[in-house]
């Protein structure tokens, strides 16, 4: 018998109906050769510090720095009933193999190790890996399930991640509380996330406006205004000198051709979504794993935004069959086909059990999440957008007047596109050397604008890059980033759970206590290079290109550097 382990009873049962363990039985299922059951998240965890020695029930810095030589671990309390549920049916003599079937990727592969390892279980590991929920994906999983020992460095990134983790939160929340008399929460990457909002409020508070003035030439159908002036002066000179006629000096008309974008990975997701509905990016990830487990579309856990060449063939008929009537661009259809450019996961796409669904079932918000989905992947394989840019210029004394519009010439992907944009308003037909009356002169008062505040869309795309001085975004770069795409909207919601920032309408504002906090950690630990870093270092323990104890070693060698820089100070 093999033993298939699920993430979640929802995924359980829809393994079990496929593989045909029809039995309901007491926190399992079983038949055909097979038992189903589930983990519900972490059953087993890191222990606590007072589990390694009972002193460290209270928090003094004397007894810092916590560095365990061997990390112990825990049964979560609240779901020791199905732990315990697994541990009986891993114990069974029939038992012969046990099937991974916890989501593909890190946090999946540490739920599931880590009881495994709990119980000391020796029986054969195999690994279902699969992108989708459909029957089909899962048969298919289960005729070429992987051996377990593949995973095994992604099994010690997750541990990396998890003592990394530990390691900061355990030893910086008691440094800094304990220094300052206040509960503080220090997070390897909630800390970083933190000073790059409290950075962008600070600007924003300091920043400093400057008043500067435009000129503007009002014509019967359009206007022409010049940039930035400083001084009123100038301004009113400008003005008082213009000609009740002017002649247009030139006009360029530029022809602009916009490819569609790529295929949603998460990040890029739970940005869109925010932008466009207004979605918190847990909300957005709450709705998609809805969608997954319903099996409409792929793992949306994904950092990619490309699909593997072998399945192109797949698509082509999928789409055919969505839209039949749908003008398809071969060269960016065949744009998103890049298997070099997909590790774990394949780009977020809608599944074919989308075509004999009844949406009716869906809530509204689901609904929304699904047609952005729905509508990347028609845009991906629409014809570009094609545009008529035109620049109007006058000149006065050295000075351009300038008028900007745009013609849509070829609609393309933009058919699809779910995003409000305000459409700008397109200019009448203007040649060079045209006379036109001058209806009024006006001089425009216009201020500096400061940066703007972080909204969940832009705070993620900079958690995305962080660690990457420049990104040219018409280029593919490898990102290092702060998070993955599974954690990053955790790692958000759980700023506004401890109280360091809050949200007001869209945007993310530090609070009193997130100010605070930033300004006491080191820069080592705020810094968003420096996590991002780490972040890359994980992703080379899950090739085996790092061993967990050099990275490790590095995080603790920080640790203690910061103790024990405040040790001294404390003694001086």
């Amino acid at each position: 018998m093999r033993l298939v382990i699920a993430e979640k009873p929802s995924v359980a049962l829809t393994i079990a109906k496929v593989i045909g363990a029809n039995k309901r039985n007491n926190g399992y299922y079983s038949g055909n050769g097979f038992y189903v059951s589930w983990c519900v998240g972490h059953l087993v965890g890191l222990a606590s510090p007072d589990k390694y020695d009972k002193k460290y029930a209270k928090w003094k810095i004397e007894d810092l720095p916590i560095l365990p030589t061997e990390y112990m671990y825990e049964i979560n309390p609240r779901t020791k009933k199905q732990f315990n549920n697994l541990k009986k049916l891993m114990a069974r003599s029939d038992v012969t193999t046990i099937v991974n079937a916890c989501d593909a990727g890190r946090e999946g592969e540490a739920i599931f190790r880590y009881v495994y390892d709990y119980v000391k279980c020796k029986k054969k590991i195999e690994r279902l890996w699969i992108s989708s929920m459909e029957d089909q994906a899962i048969r298919e999983g289960f005729y070429k399930l992987e051996y377990g020992e593949k995973y095994e460095n992604l099994y010690e990134s997750a541990k990396a991640r998890a003592m990394a983790d530990w390691l900061v939160g355990m030893n910086l929340s008691r440094l800094y509380s304990c220094l300052y008399k206040q509960n503080y929460s220090v997070g390897r990457v909630q800390t970083p996330t933190l000073n790059m909002i409290v950075t962008r409020d600070q600007e924003i508070e300091h920043f400093k406006k400057e008043k500067y003035y435009t000129v503007e030439i009002k014509l019967k159908d359009f206007s022409l205004s010049t940039q930035r002036i400083d001084g009123l002066e100038i301004a009113k000179q400008l003005r008082n000198l213009i000609d009740d006629q002017i002649e247009i000096d030139d006009v360029i008309i530029k022809e602009k051709v916009t490819k569609p974008d790529k295929l949603y990975d998460l990040t890029t997701l739970q940005r869109e979504a925010n932008k466009i509905y207004g979605f918190s990016a847990k909300e957005t990830l709450d709705l998609a794993q809805k969608l997954y487990e319903r099996k409409l579309i792929s793992y949306p856990r994904t950092d990619s935004r490309y699909l593997t060449i072998d399945m192109k063939e797949k698509v082509d008929k999928y789409l055919f069959m969505l839209k039949s009537d749908l003008e398809i661009d071969e060269k960016n259809f065949l744009s998103i086909f890049d298997s070099k450019k997909v590790s774990d996961h394949y780009a977020i796409i809608p599944t074919e059990a989308t075509l004999d669904f009844d949406f009716k079932k869906l809530s509204e918000d689901e609904k929304k999440i699904y047609r952005l989905i729905e509508a990347k992947l028609l845009m991906s394989a629409s014809k570009s957008l094609v545009e008529s840019m035109t620049k109007v210029i006058y000149v006065y004394d050295g000075m351009e007047f300038t008028a900007s519009g745009k013609t849509i010439i070829e609609e393309g992907f933009k058919q699809f596109d779910l995003s409000q944009k305000k459409n700008e308003k397109n200019l009448p037909v203007i040649k060079k050397g045209d006379i036109y009356e001058v209806e009024e002169r006006l001089i425009n008062e216009k201020y500096t604008q400061p940066p703007k505040a972080y909204t969940e869309d832009s705070l993620l795309k900079a958690m995305e890059i962080a660690g990457n001085k420049a990104l040219d975004k018409e280029v593919e770069v490898e990102r290092k980033g702060i998070g993955t795409p599974a954690t990053r909207a955790g790692i958000i919601e759980n700023l506004i759970y401890k109280g360091f920032i809050e949200r007001d309408k869209k945007n993310l504002i530090s609070t009193h206590k997130g100010v605070s906090l930033v300004a006491i950690v080191g820069e080592e630990f705020k810094s968003a290079e420096t996590t991002a870093n780490w972040e890359m270092k994980l992703s080379d323990i899950a090739k085996g290109k790092l061993s967990k104890e050099e990275f490790l070693s590095e995080i603790e060698g920080e640790i203690k550097n910061s103790i024990n820089k405040y040790k001294n100070k404390i003694e001086d």
